[in-house]
């Protein structure tokens, strides 16, 4: 299992990978930049949207167009790229970093200070109705959002506590209850990023400054990494037609690098063991 380079890039932070199935492509984005990208794969071909803010994820919308994350709080961008702020109330210092669609359509986004101070940061949902709740306080950098196959499991990263969270969770509302540790990553080998369910329940976590990409069970037992060929892999997620191919975003933020350096390019490893992902949701609202 060996990573290339499937779309060159040099973004600062990319992040936020999402497969479009009906468009065969991948939407990520670059946050500091404050860029909405999509990709063919097939053709190393990238469009983008310039947003003015940063842009810590986006997912697509329904009736076209994205719902994102922003430095303000959520917005809505549509096809031609002009931005709407639908909920600002973020404070200056702190903006919404990673973010991902539930299967009822809802946008769930974690928000963070800019020093990733521990306590800052809180776990927000974004309904279709364009109204939002607080479920979660008191986390650092929340990152690496997903769901179990069934629903009934959210996964949560915190990056600076180096931990990834489980709880118990229902489609009927966005509660969650019986939080616990699934796994927890030693400081000085990196810290858990985005990661992706796969159709198992797996789950694969990008190591931001640990050049890998690692594959947990349920249980929580690591089963595997998949070295990367750049020092902050910061996301991960299935595509292609049979969603077998595993994508990874990268960042250059903070490094001294090469020209010729992959870092900020969007990495693939084409076949994982036979894993295959799960269909990405889509924004109701």
């Amino acid at each position: 299992m060996a990573a290339k380079v499937a779309i060159p890039g040099r973004a600062g932070v990319g992040e936020g990978p999402v497969w479009d199935a009906g468009l065969q492509r991948l939407h990520w984005v670059d946050i500091p930049a404050g860029h909405i990208h999509t990709s063919d794969p097939a053709t190393g071909r990238t469009t983008s949207l310039r947003l003015p803010t940063q842009v810590g994820a986006a997912a697509p919308r329904r009736g076209g167009g994205f719902v994102v994350a922003t430095t303000e709080g959520f917005a809505s961008v549509d096809t031609h790229g002009s931005m709407t702020t639908r909920r600002a109330f973020l404070p200056d210092g702190e903006r919404m970093n990673d973010a991902k669609c539930d299967r009822r359509g809802r946008f769930w986004a974690g928000s963070t200070a800019m020093d990733f101070r521990p306590g800052s940061g809180a776990l927000h949902v974004l309904l279709p109705d364009w109204t939002s709740r607080v479920v979660l306080e008191g986390l650092a950098l929340p990152n690496g959002l997903g769901w179990s196959p069934d629903g009934r499991t959210f996964y949560l990263a915190d990056s600076v506590a180096g931990e990834i969270y489980a709880f118990d969770t229902a489609d009927e509302g966005p509660w969650l209850s019986r939080r616990r540790t699934l796994f927890r990553l030693p400081a000085h080998t990196g810290m858990p990023d985005g990661l992706t369910v796969d159709a198992a329940g797996c789950l694969w976590v990008a190591v931001w400054g640990g050049a890998r990409v690692a594959r947990i069970s349920p249980d929580g037992d690591l089963l595997g990494e998949i070295p990367m060929p750049v020092h902050q892999p910061s996301s991960c997620t299935f595509g292609g037609p049979r969603l077998d191919a595993l994508f990874v975003t990268s960042a250059r933020d903070g490094l001294e690098l090469s020209d010729d350096d992959p870092a900020g390019s969007v990495l693939v490893v084409d076949e994982v063991g036979g894993a295959v992902g799960l269909a990405s949701a889509t924004f109701a609202g």
